[in-house]
């Protein structure tokens, strides 16, 4: 029987030197190369919105391949043109561009405010604010809005122009936020940052200094848009009113097509050529996300998210009052966490883990929860017995 594990895989260092091999999915679950079965909460990072071993998933991608893999931006497809409708539809938006990762897609968002901002008000417009745990991806631009020093130490200097606020201070931000900025960008809920939600009279007051001086507000919901926080965009339950949102992790349940949003103000000003991708928007990536967003965007299955995402807040209170180095649950919808205090969180996931359960980290000191959104009740509750019998142990 192979070992479950490969060590020093031909990977970049940036990786770690050990890692679990899986062979197959189905459902919620996953198998490494040993026969070991694995409940995931994780997601394979919030990607796996539809879980695994999908074969109405697996048929659509394999029946356009057979008519069409690539065409480039040069030309479309009826898949793109058909997602970037509905797409568009589903907020106050005109134009989706589509690429391949968050990251990409934010990058797009940040030139496209940028271009806004330089064509309406001139030069010295150009500065972006984000926020102290916001997460944005690992491309220059996008990692210059990442506000951490260990993604970004190693890589400066970053893009000029960028300035960082700290997430829900409503006077800080009201200070610091003026004519100079294109954009804000920023995360309802901070994935990477230790699961800190956005205050509703925080985004009351990001709203009004937008909206006062023409500032493009781009939400980044990569990980939290398409129903993960029982709403289909997270920005929905705070109350704003962005003018790009971006998309990618769950957009085609394990396929890697991002979107970015844009509203009519900003798509008339581009210009032919300004910006591009070879691969964004491709016929097998959109056929895919067209089935994905069927599910993704119905009324009902976002309601079911967001009883599930209850009811799990509710199972990770009970373990928070029932062992004492837990803290503070946090998140929104199925994308959740619990504050772990005084124990190496890395050795108690590995724990996790060798008890069959996978699970994700958020900042320093949160154990973070990304399930399938198709997951059941019974196997959240079965992955809530899975940590209680590790804390018990610890």
């Amino acid at each position: 029987m192979k070992n479950a594990n490969v060590k020093d895989p031909p990977f970049p260092r940036n990786y770690s030197s050990e890692l679990l091999v899986f062979v197959r999915g189905d459902g919620a679950w996953l198998t490494d190369r040993a026969g070991k079965k694995y409940l995931d909460f994780g997601g394979g990072i919030a990607v796996n919105a539809l879980g695994y071993g999908r074969r109405d998933l697996a048929r659509t991608a394999a029946e356009q391949m057979e008519k069409l893999i690539h065409v480039s931006n040069l030309y479309t497809t009826e898949p793109a043109l058909e997602l970037a409708a509905k797409l568009v539809e589903s907020g106050p938006f005109e134009a989706v561009h589509f690429g391949n990762s968050g990251s990409e897609a934010n990058e797009t968002a940040l030139k496209y405010a940028r271009l806004y901002a330089f064509r309406t008000r001139g030069e010295g417009h150009h500065k972006i604010l984000c926020f102290a745990g916001g997460f944005h991806g690992r491309t220059l631009g996008a990692l210059s809005c990442t506000f951490n020093p260990k993604y970004q130490d190693p890589f400066k200097p970053l893009i000029p122009g960028v300035e960082a606020c700290t997430f829900n201070d409503s006077g800080e931000l009201e200070n610091l936020l003026d004519a100079g900025y294109a954009a804000v960008i920023v995360e309802v809920v901070q994935g990477e940052g230790g699961l800190s939600v956005m205050e509703r009279e925080f985004a009351a007051v990001l709203e009004k200094r937008c909206r006062e001086h023409d500032i493009v507000l781009i939400v980044d919901e990569v990980q939290t848009g398409l129903a993960r926080t029982g709403s289909l965009y997270a920005y929905e339950t705070v109350g704003l009113k962005p003018d790009i949102i971006t998309l990618a992790k769950p957009l085609a349940a394990g396929l890697p097509p991002s979107a970015t949003l844009i509203p009519q103000r900003i798509n008339e000003l581009l210009h032919v050529g300004e910006h591009g991708t070879t691969f964004g928007g491709g016929p097998v990536t959109t056929a895919v996300a067209l089935k994905v967003w069927q599910t993704l965007s119905d009324p009902a299955f976002i309601s079911q998210v967001a009883e599930k995402g209850l009811f799990l807040e509710g199972e990770l209170r009970k373990l928070g009052e029932k062992y004492s180095f837990l803290g503070q649950v946090k998140g929104k919808g199925l994308l959740r966490g619990i504050e772990v205090r005084d124990l190496d969180i890395a050795a108690l996931m590995k724990k996790i883990q060798d008890a069959g359960l996978l699970v994700l980290r958020s900042g320093e000191n949160v154990l973070r929860l990304a399930p399938p959104l198709n997951i059941s009740r019974d196997e959240l509750s079965r992955g809530i017995g899975i940590l209680d019998q590790v804390f018990k142990s610890t």
